[in-house]
């Protein structure tokens, strides 16, 4: 057998994320959210779809649980709809949104399924939004209030929590270019959002701490995996100045090493509105760090930038989203976040690719690029661990395909087909792939 084996007692799971899958956008006292208001926008998304019915799960959790048993899960990640809990972020509370989470949950963990929760995925409510959002500090405290919230009535069933997906998206494609909700332009907010961000996972974090309670917590960010174009010196200094904004911005204070000045330096006009005592406040000690990683770029010296570096062309093939495959890349990046922040525990909190899928004639999908892709990245996980890099699971994106944001419903990221004309689920080729590797029946050689 070969060297290269995943231990007994690691984690396999799926993740989804809740305006991606759940729909029922206005029921049961669900408030109104960033994606809802940018997703009905003219222009914002791809033909204009929205999350409104995504795979909705929010009806059909039974079933998808039930597909997850098949699969020999240990976690389903899934992401709570903050204006689920809070319709207006804050103030009264919606106890009919916590009965959906509590009747999902209930069924993951007769199912022999920890359910692995991620306190904000990207739908702030819109009232908040509408008080200032995350460039606003107060944004940050609603959301201690509501983690606390969270942490009180689902604690005694959760032993998995992470704060934020990505925070770095939240604020650089919320409130930078634009892409994302809530859809803002403009730079100097960007940076605010992402301060807040972190002081939001500090005070998180600490609200967890005061429970008392049993269970671990960390965060989900997408770091850059980046390389050197070239051994030059100074493709090897931009590859390493293209690592600040998306991972020293937040990895930096979360393991007490502060954000990175050159970075800062390069953009004088967006200073972080840091208070005493904020630093402190987001280095709290977090448990597990959650990684979502998938794919990884060359960088190259460039004299003209802010920061001085550029994203060069490549030869890998690419995913659907013209994103390069590069399965060295998540060993790379494993392997350097393990050296730069003393070895912590890791999660892969999302991998995976959108391809083409179809269904076949006969009624399947054969994602045979899809599996190669996993095979390939999986062997590198698996590498990461042989030398020496602390990694507990891989939870891979995603379960089913969904709704890709500004890109509606035309990527499929997913291990289980979704017909979003009568939500039929069909499980792909992927799916029995992955049920094999959870079995322990496939070989990283």
């Amino acid at each position: 057998m070969s060297g290269l084996q995943f231990p007994d007692d690691f984690l396999w799971g799926v993740a989804t994320a809740s305006y991606q899958v759940e729909g029922a956008t206005t029921e049961d006292g669900r408030g109104v959210s960033i994606w809802d208001t940018f997703s009905h926008t003219p222009g914002k998304t791809l033909h204009g779809q929205t999350g409104d019915v995504a795979c909705d799960q929010y009806h059909r959790y039974e079933e998808d649980v039930a597909l997850m048993r098949d699969l020999g899960l240990g976690a389903y990640r899934f992401s709570i709809a903050w204006p689920r809990i809070f319709p207006q972020g804050k103030g009264q509370r919606n106890p009919a949104g916590f009965d959906y989470y509590h009747r999902l949950i209930d069924k993951l963990l007769a199912a022999g399924i920890q359910p692995m929760v991620t306190l904000y995925h990207w739908d702030l409510p819109q009232a908040l939004q509408d008080e200032g959002g995350w460039p606003a500090r107060q944004t940050a405290e609603y959301f201690a209030d509501y983690a606390a919230e969270c942490f009180g009535e689902l604690g005694d069933k959760v032993k998995f929590w992470i704060t934020l997906n990505e925070p770095a998206c939240a604020a650089y494609l919320g409130y930078e270019t634009g892409l994302h909700a809530p859809g803002i332009q403009d730079m100097p907010q960007a940076y605010r959002a992402v301060h807040h961000l972190n002081l939001a996972h500090g005070l998180a974090v600490q609200a967890y701490r005061d429970t008392g309670q049993n269970g671990e917590i960390g965060i989900a960010p997408n770091p850059s995996a980046v390389r050197p174009a070239t051994r030059r010196e100074e493709d090897v200094l931009a590859a390493d100045r293209a690592r600040d904004k998306w991972a020293r911005m937040f990895l930096g204070p979360i393991f007490s090493k502060g954000y990175p000045q050159r970075h800062l330096d390069a953009y004088p006009d967006c200073p972080l509105p840091i208070e005493d005592g904020d630093m402190e406040i987001i280095a709290r000690k977090i448990d597990f760090l959650g990684l979502n990683m998938y794919t990884e770029e060359a960088a190259g010296h460039d004299e003209s930038h802010p920061e001085k570096y550029k994203i060069l062309p490549n030869y890998h093939p690419k995913t659907e989203m013209d994103w390069s495959i590069t399965p060295l890349g998540i060993y790379r990046l494993l392997k350097w976040i393990d050296k730069q922040y003393d070895h912590p525990t890791i999660y892969v909190t999302e991998n995976g690719c959108a391809m083409a899928d179809t269904l076949s004639p006969d009624g399947r999908c054969h994602d045979a690029d899809r599996i190669d892709f996993l095979k390939n990245y999986l062997r590198s996980c698996a590498e990461a661990i042989t030398d020496g890099v602390d990694l507990r699971g891989y939870t891979l994106w995603s379960f089913i395909d969904n709704f890709e944001w500004s890109l509606g419903y035309s990527k499929r990221f997913g291990i289980v087909y979704c017909d979003y004309v009568n939500q039929r689920r069909v499980p792909k080729d992927s799916f029995y792939y992955y049920r094999d590797v959870i079995a322990g029946n496939e070989r990283f050689d």
